[in-house]
C-alpha cells in the first residue's frame, strides 16, 4: 500500500504517519488489498481545527472521507472510521452481487440442461407433492374416481383384498391396475 502524506498549515510527522498506518490496517483485514491500493492522506490546520481528508483508490474503486475535529489524531481516526463504513458496505454489495449471479447461473443450468457437450445427466431427484389418505375402494370406484379428476393414477386400499394398489389412466383410454 502506498501511502501519500500532504500537510497544510502543518507539519506530518512520524507520530501521524504510524497512527494513521495503525488505523489504515482495519481496511486491509475488510477489503484483503495489496500493494496496488493507494493512499492519500491530507491533513490541514486552519484555526482551532484540524481537518483530515482521506482518499482511498483500490482497483476501480475510490473512497474518500473528511473529518474536523480539534485534535489531529481524532480527525485521522474518524476519517478511516468512515472509508471503513465504505468499505464494509462495497464488500457487502459485492457479496450480495456473487450470491445473486450464483443463483442465477444455478436456476440456468435448472432450466436448460444442454451444454455445449451435449445433455448434462444429472441425478434424478424425489419431489414430494403432496399427501392424502388411502382409502377402501373397490377397483371399479377407482377407475371412477380417477376419471373423474384430472389426476392421472390413486393409490387406494382394495376393499376386497385389504391391499394397497394403484389404478392409472393408460394412453388408449382404458385403466391400469398395479397390485403388490
Amino acid at each position: 500500500m502506498k501511502i501519500e502524506f500532504t500537510g497544510r498549515h502543518v507539519t506530518v510527522t512520524a507520530a501521524i504517519k504510524k497512527h494513521t498506518e495503525e488505523h489504515l490496517k482495519k481496511l486491509q483485514k475488510v477489503l484483503d488489498f495489496d500493494s496496488t491500493a493507494k493512499v492519500q492522506v491530507i491533513l490541514e490546520v486552519e484555526r482551532q481545527w484540524h481537518n483530515a481528508e482521506i482518499v482511498f483508490s483500490w482497483r476501480d474503486n475510490v473512497f474518500a472521507a473528511k473529518a474536523q475535529t480539534d485534535d489531529m489524531y481524532t480527525a485521522i481516526t474518524q476519517a478511516i472510521d468512515k472509508l471503513e463504513r465504505q468499505a464494509i458496505k462495497l464488500k457487502g454489495k459485492k457479496t450480495i452481487q456473487k450470491r445473486h449471479s450464483a443463483a442465477k447461473e444455478a436456476q440456468a443450468e435448472r432450466q436448460s440442461p444442454m451444454s455445449e457437450e451435449g445433455p448434462v445427466l444429472k441425478e434424478p431427484r424425489i419431489v414430494r407433492s403432496r399427501r392424502y389418505a388411502v382409502k377402501p375402494l373397490t377397483p371399479e370406484e377407482a377407475a371412477a374416481a380417477v376419471s373423474a379428476s384430472e389426476d392421472q393414477f390413486l393409490v387406494f386400499r382394495n376393499a376386497e383384498t385389504d391391499r394397497i394398489g394403484v389404478i392409472y389412466k393408460r394412453k388408449d383410454g382404458n385403466f391400469g391396475l398395479i397390485e403388490p
